[in-house]
């Protein structure tokens, strides 16, 4: 596990390391071109977790996209060891809210035969963002990034070996840790524009089964997902 005061992105400097293998993290104290899902950039404040690390893909291994999954538990688990938070959940794939506030989010970007792990966390304090909600553990609990550090690493270690091994075990630790089956829910699903309808559960490859007024069910593998109707 290494720290460094300042660098543009650890996911960046990850993919870049050829070096770098499953297990090694990278965390910076400062992240200055931080980035999310959906292109966003994600603002680094002092105080708050800005990590990465390194998954080799095996042949044997489940899909890689199904990592985003076993991100998010580990996220909640650590985070759940490191303070005691209430109303922390899940929101698909892998965004970890406190009340309806986001804490935290996970990047994944594929590096030839391995896949980096970008962790986000808002330990310190929230930024404020014009078109989502943010929270801060600062407001249950003191954390700071080296302490939560380990924490994350053990608990994403057990993840993704729970990953390779039982996959439907981990669907249903992540189910336990998310929003309830009926949750309204509204996606942004690229042409398909803003669709709105309830939560139903999971596929067998992790994909959001979306529920429409209608009955349908959507199947959704890439989204931008907020909780409630827009």
């Amino acid at each position: 596990m290494r720290f460094v005061e300042r660098t543009g992105s650890t996911n960046s400097d990850l993919a870049a390391d050829p070096s770098a293998g499953e297990g090694n993290w990278l965390i910076a104290l400062q992240q200055d071109e931080g980035r999310g899902r959906q292109g966003r950039a994600w603002q680094s404040c002092t105080g708050n977790f800005h990590g990465s690390t390194v998954v080799q893909l095996r042949p044997t291994d489940p899909p890689a996209p199904t990592l985003a999954l076993t991100c998010g538990v580990a996220l909640i688990r650590a985070v759940e060891a490191a303070a005691p938070a209430t109303g922390l959940i899940l929101k698909w794939p892998n965004d970890l809210l406190l009340g309806l506030g986001k804490l935290g989010g996970v990047l994944l970007e594929r590096a030839g035969d391995r896949v980096v792990a970008g962790f986000g966390v808002n330990l310190a304090s929230a930024p404020e963002l014009p078109d989502r909600a943010t929270a801060a553990l600062s407001s249950v609990a003191l954390v700071s990034p080296a302490a939560f550090a380990p924490l994350l690493a053990a608990a994403f270690a057990r993840e993704l070996e729970r990953w390779r091994g039982d996959f439907p075990a981990l669907m249903a630790l992540w189910l336990e840790s998310a929003h309830k089956i009926g949750t309204p829910l509204t996606v942004a699903a690229g042409a398909d524009g803003r669709v709105e309808g309830a939560f139903d559960g999971l596929e067998a490859d992790g994909a959001l089964r979306l529920r429409l007024p209608s009955g349908e069910v959507r199947v959704i593998r890439a989204a931008d997902v907020t909780l409630g109707a827009a």
